[in-house]
């Protein structure tokens, strides 16, 4: 078993910004790429961005690339998500996610979740 662990979220005005983390127990972190998801309310799951074991991949949605960046420490069991220049539509709970596997794929099914954590942006 993975346990994940987010923190971070808040309360932030639109052009702010937020790092959130996601620390990781329970097995050998580098085995696992990891995966940030979103749901805003009324709205399904949506993929933020992924990255590889070793950081040789990292992907993101086209929603927010240039303003999300996904960087990991496997020294430190965490992954971090950092957001930039937030927008209300980035309002959403988000869930660190992680796939057992080193490859280079980005995962479509993740094998553990966190329990998320709020980023509410205003206007």
């Amino acid at each position: 078993q993975v346990q994940l662990v987010e923190s971070g979220g808040g309360l932030v005005q639109a052009g702010g910004s937020l790092r959130l983390s996601c620390a990781a127990s329970g097995r050998t972190f580098s085995n696992y790429a990891m995966g940030w998801i979103r749901q805003a309310p009324g709205k399904e799951r949506e993929f933020v961005g992924a990255i590889s074991w070793n950081t040789g991949s990292i992907y993101y949605a086209d929603s927010v690339k240039g303003r999300f960046t996904i960087s990991r420490d496997n020294a430190k069991n965490t992954v971090y998500l950092q957001i930039n220049s937030l927008k209300p539509e980035d309002t959403a709970v988000y869930y660190c996610s992680a796939r057992y596997g080193r490859s280079s794929v980005v995962p479509t099914v993740w094998d553990y979740w966190g329990q998320g954590t709020q980023v509410t942006v205003s206007s």
